[in-house]
């Protein structure tokens, strides 16, 4: 969800291409449970109306340079691969002001390395750190890279992963590899629908507290606890409809018995030359619903103009999920983008507020469709 938010775009008019789904989901009702996979996506109906992000998300970080770290830092790294690389590649996307990028050796070694001032940038060597210990336990065989070591050094603190040969899907979304990343998310979700006990020793956070105390926000916005974001004119009437709909998703959270990424967007993933999507940046791991992750990745393909309602409803992740899921994921991301965005300016990435405001406006958008109020 690009958790840089005010506490811790533009608006795209639709053409007839995409039906809306249905109107006031049944609460309390479920999806059936089966096994099933996801199906190929596509255009449904006439070529809907796209909408793209100010910034492109492979362009959204900016990062210090390897050469600005800490020499001692640098030498201890060398240390560890056995030489100075001789390639660094800086990754521009993302939203923090960490160090990240792929390191080649000479002798044609390639890892991906983090790192953050513990001095300046505690909380996302805290977030390195707990990346590491989360990736070092989740399930073998997933698309998610590896970590190899860690290191302190310079009142810095470096994690080394496994570096992915591949690159942030571009948008709009091509078909192809918004199905490979599908494929990937349901290996992902199977894996952890029974929770790994060595992930589960590490404490992780519920979804259902996270929504209660930092996500839902429409309901502060219409009591006046919470600053009113920019909104489209249509959206102050339908305020009760929102806080009625994002109310619904700690108690449907809090019965999940799985585990999800919960920050699964297109800038977390990876698509390598044989096609694979893998999905990386494992630091907001917690206990929640795995369609929650699945409706936030599928805004940008909303977005695209592809079926996101069909890839949402086909989806292995949503076996057993109540019939008002998405909505109810789509009402409370739309009112966190929103009022995110609204919180003034950020010193992690000048495009993060940006970002913000277009998620958030997407999420409504495709609310809005789906529910018949435009």
């Amino acid at each position: 969800m690009a958790r840089q938010s005010g506490r811790a775009h533009r608006q795209s008019t639709r053409s007839p291409g995409r039906r809306p789904v249905g109107r006031h989901r049944p609460v309390g009702r479920h999806r059936p449970v089966g096994r099933h996979r996801p199906v190929p996506v596509r255009q449904h109906g006439p070529v809907a109306d796209i909408s793209l992000p100010p910034v492109p998300y492979d362009a959204t970080a900016l990062r210090p340079d390897w050469g600005t770290l800490p020499a001692t830092l640098r030498a201890a790294v060398a240390a560890r691969l056995g030489a100075p690389p001789t390639v660094v590649r800086v990754a521009t996307a993302g939203f923090t002001r960490g160090f990240a990028g792929v390191l080649e050796s000479a002798d044609g070694t390639r890892v991906f390395l983090k790192a953050a001032s513990l001095a300046d940038q505690r909380h996302l060597a805290d977030w390195y750190f707990r990346e590491a210990q989360i990736l070092a336990r989740l399930p073998t065989g997933l698309p998610v890279p590896r970590p190899r070591w860690a290191l302190a050094e310079a009142d810095w603190y470096a994690v080394c992963l496994d570096a992915v040969d591949g690159r942030t899907p571009p948008l709009p979304w091509d078909p192809a590899a918004l199905t490979a990343t599908l494929a990937a998310y349901a290996e992902v979700a199977a894996a952890l629908a029974g929770p790994p006990p060595e992930l589960v020793a590490l404490g992780l956070p519920h979804l259902a507290d996270l929504a209660r105390d930092d996500i839902l926000r429409w309901g502060g916005v219409a009591a006046g606890r919470e600053p009113t974001p920019p909104l489209p004119a249509w959206v102050p009437a339908r305020l009760p409809e929102l806080v009625a709909l994002e109310s619904r998703l700690p108690r449907y959270a809090a019965t999940a018995p799985g585990l999800v990424h919960c920050d699964l967007r297109v800038d977390n993933v990876l698509v390598d030359a044989g096609g694979r999507a893998w999905i990386c940046d494992w630091n907001w791991l917690c206990h929640g619903p795995a369609w929650f992750d699945l409706a936030g990745l599928l805004i940008t393909a909303y977005a695209s103009g592809l079926d996101a309602d069909a890839a949402f409803a086909t989806h292995p992740a949503v076996a057993g999920a109540p019939l008002d899921a998405l909505d109810v994921t789509l009402a409370a991301l739309a009112g966190y983008y929103l009022t995110s965005a609204a919180a003034g300016a950020s010193d992690a990435s000048p495009h993060i507020r940006p970002h913000q405001r277009w998620s958030g406006e997407q999420a409504l958008a495709w609310l809005a469709a789906r529910q018949g109020w435009r």
